[in-house]
């Protein structure tokens, strides 16, 4: 079986986000803090959905109780 090429595309998408995922010292906090900063300078309408509930599961396991 041959190896697959990697995809070009692809390799340059994630070379990017490790370029600036290292910018940021791959800090989450500090990615998440420089993306809200982008969005507001950006003047554009993005969209905030509230968070989902979710409903706990019922114990259909047969050990006893």
């Amino acid at each position: 079986m041959q190896k697959k090429q990697p995809d070009p595309i692809i390799s340059e998408v994630w070379a990017n986000r490790d370029e600036y995922a290292a910018r940021l010292r791959y800090d989450v906090a500090a990615i998440f803090q420089d993306i809200r900063v982008r969005q507001k300078k950006s003047n554009r309408e993005y969209f905030t959905y509230p968070a989902r509930h979710t409903v706990p599961e019922e114990d259909h396991s047969i050990a006893p109780q």
